[in-house]
């Protein structure tokens, strides 16, 4: 009687474990049914027809009955990355919001996820973790390499009527006022570059009055924020607009595209007085 006890609990394990194996499998990925889209399977698993594509290297929205599909970003679909982390998008959730949750940047969570805009919804699968994205190596390029012949100019320029007129004297406070200017180039201006700029409010037609990172601009009407192309002005930075002042890129619109922003004002009024401007604007971080 003990014998045939043992024997079957034994196999109550073995039908435990392999269960638990086809659950996990199941789990990984899923088995294309007759009438599946990528849009349905997309609803069912609480992802992107975007990132289905992504993980599975589809070309397009083509599916067939039977073909496995991975419907997770786990370490097997995304080890080309090094994604380890995956955040569940929650009701109220942003970009903006689960980049300060994770500290990494919005357009590496736009990168990692392969996102076409800033729109996510409650149920959606995000890698938090990967590769760090580069996206300010261009910017610092560029302030390292321009100030280095605006700097032998002036010294070019400077140096050779102080030594004709103080042989010994002069030379050596220049010196000491070289290196200042270099740090003064170098440090708060940020990349420079000429925009398109507009002026909205929060109570437009359609209006939520709550920007693509999460800023209520009707409960703070005093705000510095602006609209941006993310591609262009990665949300989230900082940026110092002619006739404006230091505002926060923060939100996004339909048509700010390429060089054009979309100042944030308090009223339709001021919004009307504004007008479209040819502006120049700085990107501190």
């Amino acid at each position: 009687m003990r014998k045939k006890i043992i024997a079957f609990f034994t196999g109550a394990i073995i039908v435990g474990v392999l269960a638990g194996g086809q659950a996990s499998a199941s789990a990984e990925a899923y088995k294309v049914q007759q009438g599946d889209s990528l849009w349905s399977i997309s609803q069912k698993h609480g992802t992107s027809v975007q990132q289905l594509k992504s993980w599975n290297d589809l070309s397009s929205d083509l599916i067939f009955p039977n073909q496995q599909l991975h419907i997770s970003a786990d370490k097997a679909v995304n080890k080309e990355n090094n994604i380890d982390d995956i955040y569940v998008v929650k009701s109220g959730d942003s970009l903006w919001k689960i980049s300060q949750k994770f500290g990494v940047q919005v357009n590496e969570l736009i990168a990692w996820n392969k996102l076409s805009s800033d729109l996510i919804h409650p149920g959606q699968k995000l890698a938090v973790k990967g590769n760090p994205v580069p996206v300010q190596t261009e910017t610092v390029n560029t302030v390292s390499q321009q100030p280095a012949p605006e700097q032998k100019e002036a010294v070019a320029q400077q140096s050779a009527p102080k030594e004709t007129q103080a042989p010994a004297q002069q030379p050596a406070p220049e010196q000491a006022q070289a290196p200042a200017e270099k740090n003064e180039s170098a440090s708060p201006q940020g990349n420079e570059m000429t925009v398109t700029a507009t002026a909205y409010t929060a109570y437009c037609n359609g209006c939520s009055g709550v920007t693509a990172t999460g800023i209520d601009l009707r409960s703070n009407p005093g705000q510095k924020v602006i609209a941006v192309d993310p591609s262009v002005i990665p949300l989230g930075s900082k940026v110092h607009v002619e006739g404006y002042g230091t505002a926060i890129a923060g939100d996004t619109g339909g048509a700010i595209k390429g060089n054009k922003i979309d100042v944030f004002v308090p009223s339709k009024s001021e919004a009307m007085k504004f007008g479209v401007k040819t502006v120049k604007i700085k990107v501190l971080n």
